[in-house]
């Protein structure tokens, strides 16, 4: 099956202001995300991306721009709102030091499936639109490029941590143990038995994603950097 390339958008100016943007339009990326986005191509070469998938929101669009440039031959990517940020209603637009002081921000950090943002979307609903979002994406993939291909998707921060829950069997509660920072890239290879994390936040070189000749895959259930799938 298919292998999944999250890329979270880079820095964004809500970001260096300490804002929860959510939905918020004309969130731009910063400088310094700006440089992430413009670094992106180099770590990604040698990469044979059959697809790109981005939430619809404005800093994910434009951290993939130098990608595009860079490689002509991508398609423009696919907006899916199922992919964009949590709603998070009445907390967008307020600043995380404000925030930290709700008693819902609790629940958020500790008890994840219990928390529903007022005005917004729950934590849960979250998690059951991304994962249904990528499951769906991962399936054409495999149908329109075959099982070795590589695809990528641009989003956020909770959207990649809510996905990875998902792929490492984890309870939503545990979602707040997952980081991803700025720019980085988490790997995910679906197979018919079970999900492979390859890469959590990686910020370095990806190239050893690039799939293997044919004749030295060890099955479906091989992952990177281990033989036996027991690595």
């Amino acid at each position: 099956m298919p292998t999944l390339l999250l890329v979270r958008h880079g820095r964004s100016t809500a970001n260096s202001a300490g804002i929860l943007a959510g939905w918020t339009p004309g969130v731009d990326l910063d400088d310094t995300g700006r440089a992430q986005a413009a670094a992106l191509p180099e770590r990604l070469a040698g990469l044979p991306i059959a697809r790109l998938v981005s939430s619809p929101l404005e800093r994910c669009r434009q951290t993939l721009e130098p990608l595009l440039a860079a490689r002509p031959e991508l398609a423009a990517p696919a907006l899916d709102e199922r992919l964009g940020e949590c709603h998070y209603g009445e907390w967008t637009g307020r600043p995380l030091s404000e925030l930290a002081d709700e008693p819902l921000w609790r629940t958020v950090q500790d008890h994840a499936s219990a928390a529903a943002f007022p005005g917004g979307e729950s934590l849960r609903a979250l998690s059951h639109r991304t994962v249904d979002a990528v499951r769906e994406w991962n399936d054409k993939i495999a149908v329109d490029h075959g099982p070795d291909a590589l695809w990528a998707v641009a989003t956020h921060g909770d959207v990649i941590k809510a996905i990875v829950a998902d792929a490492l069997g984890l309870h939503l509660d545990h979602f707040q143990r997952i980081s991803v920072e700025p720019c980085s890239v988490t790997a995910i290879r679906y197979t018919p038995h079970r999900p492979y994390l390859l890469r959590l936040g990686d910020t370095g070189s990806l190239a050893a994603l690039a799939p293997r000749p044919h004749g030295h895959s060890a099955g479906d259930d091989a992952v990177v950097g281990g033989e036996t799938g027991t690595a």
